[in-house]
């Protein structure tokens, strides 16, 4: 089993209990709205970072990060992008397992046409209502399975 941990909207917050769920994954996906550099090399510490840029990232250092990415772990292709308003393609089509996005803050797991698409949801600054979340992603036997945590919740 590879275990891939998901992030996204961490407007340069990256809260110690977002590191301590990301704990032990293989590799990381960003979905955009970093918002420093600082939070890329911070994650960088935990496992490889995959990330794309978001809206709010600006600047020299958010530049020379791309806007979509395209992944293969463990024989899964994923597709990470900021926005899934502004997918452009068909994924199943295009032969992703998984697309991985971030932007509205809003957690999600849902298939469609057998695609996986995830947000994690915002592990940066509270917005709204919306609970502080990450995701993981697990592949078991080339199936991905995925999960959103509530970092702040009490452990149950």
């Amino acid at each position: 089993m590879t275990r891939i941990g998901l992030i996204s909207d961490t407007h340069g917050l990256l809260r110690p209990e977002a590191l301590a769920a990301l704990a032990g994954v293989s590799h990381l996906v960003h979905a955009g709205d970093i918002g420093s550099e600082d939070v890329l090399a911070r994650l960088r510490e935990i496992a490889p970072v995959t990330a794309v840029r978001g809206n709010n990232d600006k600047g020299a250092w958010a530049r020379r990060i791309p806007e979509t990415e395209v992944l293969k772990i463990a024989g899964t292709i994923i597709y990470v992008l900021h926005d899934l308003g502004e997918l452009d393609l068909d994924p199943a089509a295009a032969g992703f397992s998984v697309v991985v996005s971030g932007h509205s803050h809003k957690p999600v797991i849902t298939t469609k046409d057998d695609v996986l698409y995830v947000n994690p949801g915002s592990a940066g600054p509270r917005r709204f209502k919306l609970p502080v979340t990450i995701g993981t992603l697990e592949i078991r036997r080339g199936t991905p399975h995925a999960e959103i945590r509530d970092i702040l919740a009490p452990p149950p």
